[in-house]
């Protein structure tokens, strides 16, 4: 039976895949006497058997070498299209990770969405992306890998314009769509350079040929380039980074899975090209300058944001900055504990927004207030969460945090300072956050807020307890270091970092109307943190009124020249035929003077030339 199960691990992306087809009856309309429940159960289930079903290959592949099955899609000539599935503890806990969250934000989504009309096209979407996220963290195949990402990329686009009456939710799933669509097609252009260069798209024929390639300056860094554009774009980086606040319009269980594993994906996808990006050094350092710049600049605008969706998304773009920073610098281990602990402690975060949103009908951080005592278990799950996302002892961020501290102490201190800065930042931010919710007297729209029911709860708290357990979890993993190891001063500097946001966050003055500041700098400089540093706009006045005007021009060339040139041919050949029609007189004569007379002039022609 294990061998079995170990065997058809392949299956488990198809879990997924299998409940979103088994809910289109509902989704289509065609099933209406029972209601769209029954869709959400289906996908439950199968998320349910997937779990299971990774739960056991996990176990085998426990402190066990890791393997590597391949499946030969197509064979044409000297072309091997083959699919290559990585199974380790690392690839199959990766995919407990989706499973497990997957089911919980899915049993989460039924209390959430029980009156949504559109509830079993909701699940049939979460299925696809479930299905998608699955199978790329156990590819071991950039093809594949490729292949998926495009998956991630339309369900991203589905999921976001899931409420496609309301305008701006359309807005923003094409502007995720398109902006995910420029790091995809550059990355497309790496896959097929790649597989020219190197013969294969296997992640462990790749490594083999990194270690004996000698590329030209130019091509590593094209080749490099090219290959991190679509990390950059899937995990919301700069210049690819605004998708993400504007995904938030779509429904929060999605934003659950966005927040915490599908930009993990991205990364995860980034710490495989590791041993690749190490020919190009220029590669290396630019993924160091979009970490450093993608996860300070975050940790600013959300400092500004009144929604509340939006306060906690920009953080997210932040520590994936972060794991940029540590797979630019070659220190994948940081990266990967980091994306571990933020994933878990990110969805707890966002099924507790969920319920604030649930119960107020509101996002405006602006207009809530006095929750606590109303509801108590979305209040210790927010703080909870909050305290495992920041360096706050003894919960993962800390331990994910003093990881990146003790590699960095000695060698590079700037990275240091960036740690600490987002720590800092964080903490700041989610304790602004929990005062404007959940502290102060009850405003009109929180004042009859009960708290949310059993199927919004019960994964809530769980997902609690999972998080309070992420320590012990990382003790079983072999992931914490003995404890005479420790970098006392690294460890007091970071406990110091949170403590002074948490402090900082409690002490500075908040207004609840939000009141723009009389003072003309002040006023500038919250507008420049909300409005994410005016980078919108200058897209607006650079990239797109580029792209506009270029497309007006080659609209002008097309119907002007290209067109013209077409109809002028076309008239020639009009006004020809109308101006021989009055030659056909039937008289043969004529036929032959008219004969003779080109074959003059042409004997003329040919005359003049010689």
């Amino acid at each position: 039976m294990n061998q079995f199960l170990f065997e058809t691990i392949w299956c488990i992306p198809l879990y997924g895949l299998v409940g979103a087809i088994l809910t289109l009856p509902w989704s289509m309309g065609i099933v209406r006497r029972t209601g769209p429940r029954p869709a959400a159960y289906l996908n439950i289930f199968m998320t349910l058997l997937a779990f299971i079903h990774g739960w056991f290959v996990f176990r085998l592949t426990w402190n066990q070498e890791p393997q590597e099955l391949i499946i030969h899609w197509l064979r044409v000539a000297d072309v091997d299209l083959s699919l290559a599935l990585d199974i380790s503890s690392v690839s199959t806990g990766a995919v407990e990770l989706v499973t497990g969250l997957s089911l919980l934000a899915q049993v989460f989504a039924v209390g959430y969405m029980e009156k949504d009309w559109g509830l079993a096209r909701f699940f049939a979407l979460m299925g696809f992306f479930e299905g998608a996220m699955s199978g790329l963290a156990i590819s071991n195949s950039l093809f594949l890998s490729y292949a998926l990402l495009e998956m991630l990329t339309l369900s991203t686009y589905l999921l976001v314009g899931f409420w496609y009456a309301q305008p701006l939710v359309v807005t923003a799933a094409r502007d995720a769509f398109l902006t995910k669509r420029v790091g995809d097609v550059l990355l497309l252009m790496g896959v097929v350079a790649l597989a020219a260069l190197a013969g294969s798209l296997n992640f462990n024929d790749l490594y083999n040929w990194a270690e004996t390639a000698s590329l030209s300056p130019t091509v590593a860094t094209l080749l490099g380039l090219a290959l991190i554009a679509g990390p950059t774009g899937k995990c919301a980086q700069f210049p690819l980074h605004l998708w993400l606040d504007e995904a938030m319009e779509g429904p929060n269980p999605a934003s659950i899975l966005r927040n915490s594993v599908v930009v993990a994906t991205g990364a995860y996808v980034l710490i495989k090209l590791q041993p690749i990006l190490v020919l190009s050094p220029v590669a290396q350092k630019v993924l160091i300058v979009i970490g450093t710049i993608t996860a300070s600049g975050a940790s600013l605008v959300t400092l500004a944001q009144i929604d509340i969706k939006r306060a906690l998304s920009h953080s997210t773009s932040a520590y994936l900055g972060l794991v940029f920073i540590a797979v630019g610098m070659q220190w994948t281990n940081f990266a990967g504990v980091l994306l571990f602990t933020h994933a878990i402690a990110k969805a707890l975060l966002f099924m507790s927004v969920g319920c604030v949103i649930s119960t107020t009908n509101n996002q405006n951080l602006t207009e809530m207030g006095g929750l606590w005592s109303r509801m108590p278990a979305t209040t210790a799950a927010f703080l909870v969460g909050s305290a495992g996302l920041v360096g706050l002892l003894p919960l993962g961020g800390f331990w994910a945090f003093r990881e990146g501290i003790d590699v960095f102490w000695i060698s590079h201190p700037w990275v240091v300072g960036v740690l600490l800065t987002v720590n800092c930042l964080t903490a700041l931010n989610l304790t602004r956050v929990f005062r404007l919710v959940f502290l102060g007297k009850p405003q009109p729209k929180t004042r009859r807020a009960p708290e949310v029911p059993w199927l919004m709860a019960v994964p809530m708290v769980s997902l609690m307890v999972v998080t309070l357990l992420v320590p012990v979890m990382m003790l079983r993993l072999q992931i914490l270091p003995d404890l005479s190891y420790l970098n006392i001063p690294a460890v007091v500097v970071l406990v110091l970092s949170g403590l002074t946001g948490v402090i900082v966050g409690a002490l500075i003055p908040l207004q609840r109307t939000w009141s723009r500041p009389i003072q003309i700098p002040l006023r500038f400089l919250q507008d420049f943190l909300a409005y994410d540093f005016y980078i919108d706009r200058l897209y607006r006045l650079t990239v797109v009124f580029a792209v506009d005007c270029l497309s007006r021009l080659t609209a002008w060339f097309d119907r002007y020249i290209v067109d013209g040139a077409v109809n002028l041919v076309a008239l020639s050949a009009i006004f020809g035929g109308e101006g021989l029609k009055y030659n056909v007189s039937g008289q043969s004569q004529f036929y032959v003077l008219t004969i003779v007379i080109c074959l003059f002039m042409l004997v003329m022609l040919i005359t003049k030339q010689f």
